[in-house]
């Protein structure tokens, strides 16, 4: 029988290991920089990534001119940098609050808002019908447009 701090043990390893794992996935379609032990930099598109870091990145640079997409043995991976600014959902989280207090739910675990709980809103877009969904992608499509030209 396990005791009570095996049972705590297991249970935070199991809470620690997919909260990495959703953390990777969150990554996915995002422009990365991995570094290789072996001293070669990768920059690219994130397209595949497993438990042991095997990495697939489309769209590399640093590799030449002719290749497009490269396989990281993950044994190699020595770091993996998120180079383009994430989506900041909760600034948009808090600017649909505005107009619809007290609806609104960040859902960071899933990388999206649930306003009125019936319409989604992801780095993507907006999934849902009907007057509050036309309201929704106007706040959505100008909180884009005001990001787009802080951006350099």
């Amino acid at each position: 029988m396990l005791s009570i701090v095996e049972v705590v043990s297991i249970d935070l390893a199991a809470t620690t290991f997919r909260r990495f794992a959703e953390e990777l996935i969150l990554l996915i379609g995002k422009r990365v920089a991995v570094s290789t032990t072996y001293n070669k930099t990768y920059e690219g598109d994130l397209v595949g990534i497993d438990e042991n870091l095997n990495i697939v990145l489309n769209n590399v640079s640093g590799v030449g001119d002719k290749v497009f997409k490269v396989v990281i043995n993950g044994k190699f991976v020595q770091e993996l940098s998120l180079i383009e600014k994430p989506f900041d959902l909760k600034a948009l989280a808090d600017r649909l609050s505005k107009v619809f207090p007290g609806m609104v739910k960040l859902r960071e675990d899933i990388g999206a808002i649930i306003v009125m709980e019936k319409i989604k809103v992801t780095p993507e877009g907006v999934e849902g019908t009907g007057l509050a969904a036309e309201k929704v992608k106007t706040v959505y499509e100008q909180f884009i447009k005001e990001v787009k030209q802080t951006q350099p």
